[in-house]
């Protein structure tokens, strides 16, 4: 798509408003609208001005001018507006130089992509992000000095099985670790499944496969085709954005959390990765699993700078109720072609051109730009640097004896913990300008309030534990 080719879409559409969005720090979408009147060509050439200093951990009231430069291929009409919308992705940019916003994700990304070629190490890096989400009939929480509560509502919950509804109790449901793949009524959420593919398909995201998750109360997944690292993450933030308001539109609620529930399996997001030169897939060779000795060392810098990356990969404190050892989490920082309980698993293809390993333990509240960048910038350290990764793990790692077990690292066990790892191996991230020394300082700054928020409230379950002691 071309500037021309939106304004053609603009006028053959009878489009009545065109939405910026961009991605904040956090990885939430915000946006902007303007009426069709008030857009032309020329805000592709001198963008469309906005406050930063209103986005958390963006800038300060002194240097607040900033431009949304929007891009011309991401453009869409949304499925939502009551009045026909057009949407554009939009990059960040320092009105000063016209450079792109040393702190804003997507402009991030695309130095990501510059560095990898500026490297001569490949010229395209391939992801394929698989988001697990949940789907709730409603939610309630409440924080404040009186005390804290947190409850979720879902008929298709096994925990339902005896309750009162309005034309009675189906019965089918779900059980714990019992959602995958049932056909309906046990799985209550095809149609909205559906709806929501059909929403991304007409929005240009191709989707490969919905099903129904593991976990009881409505856990999902719909998985969309790979693509280059900033379109890729682009296509994660609108298929977050459907996911969302599809769920919305069905007077439901749909949720990325990690961990909303207690006792069943959390909602990761797998990725799907490969670096590839001149239109050949260089993970390809004849060594374990097909792998090149390229690949090995990709996963070899995976696994070293794994607990820096957990950071971004596994931003919030949810995130680690969800990895912990011993519940069937990827927490060995381990690969494997057969055994899924390790972090770095190699999918069985049968074709070289799909060659490519998953890393599993992200979540999908990780803002996909910088996480798709730092897990590239990881790869690329072990590459350059010969990081062999050690023999494969095709044994059960959730089964070990001690002694073995004790040989396997593993992720992080919590936020401030990533956070400070991160802090001491950042120089692969800030190599070639990607991530900014000011950016990973200000990040980790953003992320300790949420870890201070945490620490400093209550929580239910420590009545439990300590109210009579």
């Amino acid at each position: 798509m071309t500037p021309q080719d939106v304004i053609k879409m603009v006028e053959e559409k009878e489009v009545k408003f065109v939405d910026f969005r961009f991605t904040d720090t956090r990885g939430k979408e915000q946006h902007v609208g303007v009426p069709v009147s008030a857009f032309g060509i020329e805000k592709f050439e001198d963008g469309h001005a906005f406050d930063g200093s209103s986005i958390a951990g963006w800038k300060g009231i002194q240097a607040s001018d900033m431009l949304l430069m929007p891009d011309p291929d991401t453009a869409y009409i949304d499925p939502f507006m009551d009045e026909t919308t057009l949407v554009l992705s939009c990059d960040v940019v320092e009105p000063a130089d016209g450079k792109g916003y040393d702190r804003d994700p997507r402009s991030l990304a695309k130095r990501a992509e510059a560095y990898l070629k500026s490297t001569g190490i490949g010229d395209a890096a391939y992801f394929g992000p698989e988001p697990e989400f949940f789907i709730f009939d409603s939610v309630e929480w409440r924080v404040d000095m009186s005390g804290s509560y947190c409850k979720v509502f879902s008929e298709e919950a096994a925990w339902a099985a005896a309750e009162k509804f309005e034309g009675g109790n189906i019965g089918h449901r779900p059980a714990v670790k019992g959602g995958y793949f049932p056909v309906p009524p046990v799985d209550s959420l095809n149609d909205i499944r559906a709806a929501m593919v059909l929403a991304l398909e007409e929005c240009g995201v191709p989707v490969e496969v919905h099903h129904h998750e593991v976990a009881t109360a409505g856990q999902c997944e719909i998985g969309t085709k790979f693509n280059t690292l900033v379109r890729r993450a682009d296509w994660t933030q609108l298929l977050k954005y459907i996911v969302h308001n599809v769920a919305h539109s069905y007077g439901k609620t749909a949720t990325f959390m990690p961990k909303p529930i207690v006792g069943d399996n959390g909602s990761g997001m797998h990725v799907h990765q490969s670096i590839w030169k001149d239109g050949k897939n260089l993970f390809a060779g004849n060594g374990y699993a097909g792998l090149s000795e390229f690949a090995l060392y990709y996963i070899g810098g995976i696994i070293k700078h794994a607990r820096a990356l957990n950071a971004i990969t596994n931003p919030g404190t949810n995130s680690y109720k969800r990895l912990v050892p011993g519940f069937e989490a990827p927490v060995k920082l381990a690969y494997s072609a057969r055994n899924r309980s390790a972090s770095i698993r190699i999918p069985f293809v049968q074709s070289d051109k799909a060659r490519r390993i998953e890393v599993r333990f992200p979540d999908p509240t990780a803002n996909p730009y910088l996480a798709f960048a730092a897990m590239m910038m990881a790869g690329l350290d072990g590459v350059q640097n010969k990081i062999h990764p050690g023999d494969p793990a095709d044994k059960n790692l959730y089964d070990l004896p001690p002694e073995e077990d004790a040989k396997i690292p593993t992720v992080c066990s919590s936020l401030d913990q990533a956070l400070d790892h991160l802090d001491k191996d950042r120089e692969f991230l800030t190599r070639g300008g990607v991530f900014s020394n000011d950016f990973i300082d200000a990040y980790i700054e953003l992320k300790m309030e949420e870890v201070t928020k945490f620490r400093m409230t209550t929580h239910p379950v420590e009545y439990e534990m300590y109210y009579s002691l």
